[in-house]
């Protein structure tokens, strides 16, 4: 089984580096996840995490590319509503990599 350490605490991961435990999450975990992304979390980073949870919660699904960039259009505008944009912030697949960070499962459909 796959783990981070984080703050002295085991984490552990499935296969695909995903929480097992969604309650696992916090920033310091998903500071560390997205370093092993290769990714500095910016605060445009943490506005798409913060509105992927917020999917999640409402929708208990994680989005899949289309509907996250929908989603993300109808909450901080056309202008950040575009795949370029959020696969500038998520390389090289935003909504896999951007679950993965915000600690939620992985996209259904994502391969």
């Amino acid at each position: 089984m796959r783990t981070i350490e984080v703050k002295g605490r085991e984490i552990p991961l499935d296969k695909e580096g995903y929480l097992r435990d969604l309650n696992d999450w916090s920033q310091d975990v998903a500071e560390q996840l997205a370093t092993a992304e290769g990714i500095e979390l910016t605060d445009a980073h943490w506005e798409v995490i913060e509105l992927l949870q917020d999917f999640y919660h409402q929708f208990e699904l994680s989005p899949a590319m289309r509907p996250l960039v929908k989603f993300i259009g109808q909450k901080l505008g056309a202008d950040k509503g575009r795949s370029i944009y959020l696969m500038q912030l998520f390389p090289p697949s935003p909504a896999r990599v951007a679950s993965k960070i915000a600690g939620l499962p992985k996209p259904t459909n994502c391969l």
